[in-house]
């Protein structure tokens, strides 16, 4: 069993003064993304990005608090509202998933933005309510249809998304050596036509597939240095995109992402549909105005919108949208005993994605 043990330092950090801790349940298409709303420390910084850093150099025990077992597990996200930085934005927000903290979320915005709407912490404008969030990598607007007092979709104008290579080679143990590009869309992913190996990217196949995101993840990390131009802090490629050949504008296509430590992502994945826009613009399939519909394993669906083309540090990038539904599932609060022998949470490989750890670095616990 990884990940039980906890040093004296995690576990007077968890059990001092902040034991209770409030939570919002929701869900974007099939994704959990919950969102805390109180009892957790707010780290300092002059962004989101920095307070994001200090968090995870300072609190990380929380994360895992809420997303190992016995309180969470490898399929929820967690997002801690925080003070932006930016005056533009209602909030800021610290996105955390199982083995990371990112930079952008379609799915956790989503439904961040659904619970500031429905909880009265934004307040809500019928038919349309505007407004910015800070993410750390950098400001989101918000544009949410709602209608009687429920959010009923939401669309995002995400961060500037772009290729980093096309049709690299990349040996992949046990599998061979496979064509795949590197696309920023929130966060760094590796995208392949899973089809050219047989799969159809159907349900039963999760487990197969997971295992070969997983595989094609660490040949990448391990072979290829992929940074942000930017942010140096962004680096490395973080999820798996699997998918088929595109359908054309305006048609499904069918695709699912390897979340870290392996496991499908259940919904279409809002920022892997940005970097699979930023790779069919950059080969000339998809033109400004047009639409990437993305569906996932379980059929949910996102809808990719291009908006316009940009420049991130001279290199070619997309502005992309993405729109899709938020449901809140419950009101949470979780408690630790101080007795609790497991207050920073565990891990177990049964349960675990297809292997790895808490952390994107292989074997770490």
């Amino acid at each position: 069993m990884a990940g039980a043990g906890v040093t004296c330092a995690e576990r007077s950090a968890l059990t001092a003064d902040r034991r209770r801790v409030s939570v919002v349940g929701c869900h974007a298409e099939g994704e959990v993304g919950d969102v805390i709303v109180a009892g957790m420390p707010i780290p300092e910084g002059t962004s989101v990005y920095e307070r994001m850093v200090a968090f995870r150099r300072d609190h990380d025990e929380w994360r895992r608090f809420l997303i190992l077992e016995p309180r969470g597990s490898v399929a929820r996200h967690v997002n801690l509202l925080v003070p932006a930085s930016d005056p533009r934005c209602a909030y800021g927000a610290i996105i955390m998933e199982p083995t990371e903290y990112v930079p952008s979320s379609g799915s956790n915005l989503i439904c961040i933005a659904t619970v500031l709407l429905e909880t009265g912490r934004v307040p809500m404008q019928e038919p349309v309510t505007r407004f910015d969030l800070e993410v750390p990598g950098g400001v989101v607007e918000i544009t949410a249809e709602c209608r009687d007092g429920r959010c009923v979709a939401v669309e995002l104008a995400n961060v500037p998304s772009f290729v980093d290579r096309l049709e690299a080679p990349l040996e992949v143990a046990g599998v061979g050596t496979l064509s795949v590009d590197v696309a920023y869309g929130g966060m760094f992913y590796a995208l392949f036509d899973a089809t050219r190996l047989g799969f159809r990217l159907e349900p039963h196949e999760a487990r197969d597939l997971a295992l070969l995101g997983e595989q094609i993840r660490r040949a990448a990390r391990e072979q290829w240095d992929v940074v942000h131009p930017e942010n140096p802090g962004i680096r490395g490629v973080s999820i798996v995109q699997l998918n088929e050949p595109f359908k054309g504008p305006g048609a499904v296509t069918r695709n699912t992402c390897i979340v870290a430590p392996g496991r499908s992502d259940r919904s279409p994945t809002g920022t892997g549909t940005c970097a699979r826009m930023a790779v069919l613009h950059a080969r000339g399939q998809l033109a400004v105005g047009e639409r990437l519909i993305h569906a996932s394993l379980i059929g949910s669906q996102f809808e990719g919108r291009l908006r316009a083309t940009t420049t991130v540090a001279g290199r070619p990038a997309i502005l992309p949208a993405i729109r899709g539904r938020g449901w809140i599932t419950g009101y949470h609060e979780y408690v630790l005993d101080p007795a609790d022998p497991f207050p920073a949470g565990y891990l177990v490989a049964d349960t675990w994605g297809v292997g790895g750890g808490a952390t994107q670095d292989a074997g770490e616990a």
